[in-house]
């Protein structure tokens, strides 16, 4: 059983798997720090000053000026200002794997085969040139 295991761990496709898991992982969290570093401040300006990582509903009754405060009293809280930013990370890895595998597709495109040379007879069934308009092996006037 372990023989089998070293086996099923060491295959290529195992092995390129977890390094795209890896990869993915550092990939999104450079997409996290790109929102909420980067995007988010930006577009809270624009949106009247907003920090959407203090939007907050608080559930307690008890007022708290930030969602800092309220976790750190225990209170509970809807967090919906993460959750926006969470989905906009979301977006953009999506989009960005989008926009890679396009790319990667567009590189491996294979060339489209060439058209065929030959037909068959329709009479005889022997192979011939897709120009001929007479069949050599069995004469017949063949359908341009």
């Amino acid at each position: 059983m372990l023989k089998e295991f070293k086996e099923f761990a060491l295959k290529g496709n195992v092995v390129d798997l977890a390094v795209a898991v890896i990869i993915g992982g550092a990939f999104g969290k450079i997409i996290t720090s790109f929102v909420s570093d980067i995007l988010m401040p930006p577009l809270g300006m624009v949106l009247g000053k907003v920090d959407f990582t203090n939007l907050f509903i608080n559930l307690s009754g008890t007022p708290f000026a930030t969602l800092k405060e309220a976790k750190a009293a225990g209170a509970p809280v809807i967090s919906y200002g993460v959750f926006i930013n969470t989905v906009i990370d979301f977006t953009l890895v999506a989009f960005a794997i989008f926009i890679a595998l396009k790319w990667l597709s567009k590189l491996k495109k294979e060339p489209l085969p060439a058209p065929p040379n030959t037909k068959e007879c329709g009479f005889c069934y022997s192979s011939i040139p897709v120009k001929a308009s007479r069949c050599p092996q069995c004469t017949s006037e063949l359908k341009a």
